[in-house]
C-alpha cells in the first residue's frame, strides 16, 4: 500500500483545496530516475556550454570577443532575449507557448518554417532543462506520467523533425488549432464549476498523446504544451504535476529533435538562439516556482484562456492568408 506524503499545513491553497473537494496537495519525493534525469539534464547542459565557448573561442581570443561584441550590438538578439524571456515565463509555469511564440517571431523575421523550427528547438534545450531541473526540485515532477510520456514523445519529435525538411509542417496547423480551441473552453468551462473533482487513476492515452504531442511540436514549431498539457489538465489531472511532467519530458524531446533539425537543416541564426537561450533561463526558475504557488482554479484559468487566444488567433491568421 502506497503511503501518500501530504502537505498537510494551513495554506491558501489546501484551504481553496478543501472548499473544492480535492485533496492537498501531494508532496512527491524524488525517485531514483526522476534523480538520475536530473544529472543527465544538468550534464548535458554543462557539456553544451562548453562546446558552444569552445566554438566562439576556437579560433582566438580576440575572434571570440569580436563576436560577442557584433551579438551584443545587434538589435535582433535583444528582441529574441526579451522573446525568450516572455516566452519560457508562460511555459514553465503553465507548461506551454514557448516554441509557439517564439517560432511565430522568427517567421515574423523572414526565416523559413524549418529554419525557425530548428533554432527555436535549439534554444529549448537549454530552457527545457533548467525548466525541468526546477519542476522537478519543487516536486511538480510524477515519476509514472514523465516515464509514460518519454519515449513516444521523443519517437513523435525525430518524425516531425523528418517531415519539417520535406514538408511545409503549416499544413497541420488548422486541424490542430481546432482541437486545441476546443480543449482551451473545455479547460475553462471546467476552471468554473463549483466542484473541480480530481480524475482517480492514472492518465488514459498517453502514449498516443505524447507521440502526436511530440510530432506536432516538431513539425509545427510548438505544440507539445499545448496537445499534451491541455489535453491531460482538460480530461481532471492535476494540473501542477501534469505541468511539471510535462516540461521535464519536453527536454529530452526537444534534445533528439534539435539534434535531428542540427543534421538535417544547413543554417541556424546563432545569435537569435543565443538571445532566446538567455532570455529563457532567466525565467525558467521562477516560473517552475510559480506553478507550485498557483491554486489549481488559477491554473485552469490561466491555461484556458491562453490557449484559447492562441488559437483564436491562428485561426484568424489562416481565414485570412
Amino acid at each position: 500500500m502506497k503511503i501518500r506524503n501530504l502537505d498537510l499545513s494551513d495554506t491558501p491553497i489546501n484551504e481553496e483545496h478543501q472548499r473544492l473537494g480535492i485533496p492537498p496537495i501531494e508532496v512527491i519525493p524524488l525517485h531514483p530516475i526522476i534523480r538520475s534525469a536530473i544529472w543527465f539534464t544538468a550534464f548535458t547542459l554543462i557539456g553544451l556550454v562548453v562546446l558552444g565557448i569552445s566554438k566562439v573561442f576556437g579560433n582566438s581570443w580576440s575572434d571570440g570577443v569580436n563576436t560577442i561584441e557584433l551579438t551584443l550590438n545587434d538589435s535582433m538578439f535583444w528582441s529574441a532575449l526579451l522573446v525568450g524571456l516572455i516566452a519560457q515565463a508562460i511555459d514553465g509555469a503553465l507548461g506551454m507557448a514557448y516554441g509557439i511564440t517564439s517560432t511565430s517571431f522568427l517567421l515574423a523575421t523572414g526565416a523559413s518554417p524549418a529554419l525557425a523550427t530548428a533554432s527555436v528547438h535549439m534554444a529549448e534545450v537549454f530552457t527545457t532543462g533548467v525548466s525541468g531541473i526546477s519542476h522537478a526540485k519543487f516536486g511538480n515532477v510524477d515519476k509514472k506520467l514523465f516515464l509514460r510520456l518519454l519515449i513516444p514523445g521523443i519517437i513523435g519529435g525525430l518524425l516531425g523533425a523528418l517531415l519539417v525538411t520535406q514538408i511545409d509542417g503549416k499544413i497541420l496547423k488548422p486541424f490542430i488549432t481546432g482541437y486545441l480551441l476546443l480543449m482551451g473552453i473545455y479547460v475553462l468551462s471546467k476552471a468554473f464549476r463549483k466542484h473541480i473533482a480530481a480524475r482517480k487513476g492514472e492518465p488514459k492515452h498517453v502514449a498516443k498523446l505524447a507521440l502526436l504531442g511530440g510530432f506536432v511540436d516538431s513539425s509545427g514549431g510548438g505544440g507539445w504544451g499545448p496537445v499534451v498539457t491541455t489535453t491531460l489538465v482538460g480530461t481532471g489531472h492535476d494540473p501542477r504535476t501534469t505541468i511539471g511532467s510535462v516540461n521535464f519530458a519536453e527536454f529530452f524531446l526537444t534534445l533528439a529533435s534539435a539534434a535531428s533539425l542540427f543534421i538535417l537543416v544547413d543554417e541556424t541564426i546563432w545569435h537569435i538562439v543565443a538571445g532566446l537561450v538567455i532570455g529563457g533561463l532567466f525565467a525558467a526558475p521562477f516560473a517552475a516556482y510559480a506553478c507550485k504557488k498557483f491554486s489549481t482554479r488559477t491554473l485552469l484559468i490561466l491555461v484556458g484562456v491562453l490557449i484559447s487566444v492562441i488559437s483564436v488567433f491562428n485561426l484568424y491568421k489562416a481565414l485570412i492568408a
